[in-house]
């Protein structure tokens, strides 16, 4: 019992992570993995798009953390889509 510590009756193991760690690590990969997607995302519908349109868009996905991503992949990339096939005619 060297490395435990207690707390009142229960005994805590120092090299275990405390649930609110877990759900913390999890919430940071969701939201990285959600400005991944949206980037990727706009990186393949920037050809409808300005440039000065595609550079707010990825400063919007990369500075607002969740509202950004969800934005782009919502709104924006409708807008980028139509962008696309407006050009093509």
């Amino acid at each position: 019992m060297t490395g435990s510590r207690r707390f009142g009756d229960v005994i805590v193991n120092p090299l275990l992570p405390s649930l609110y760690d877990v759900v913390w690590s999890l919430v940071a990969l969701i939201v990285i993995g959600l400005a991944v997607v949206a980037l990727v995302s706009l990186a393949r519908s920037a050809r409808g798009l300005t440039s000065v349109q595609a550079l707010a868009w990825a400063i919007v996905i990369l500075f607002v953390p969740v509202l950004g991503p969800v934005a782009w992949l919502a709104v924006g990339r409708r807008a980028g889509l139509a962008g696309r096939n407006e050009s093509r005619l």
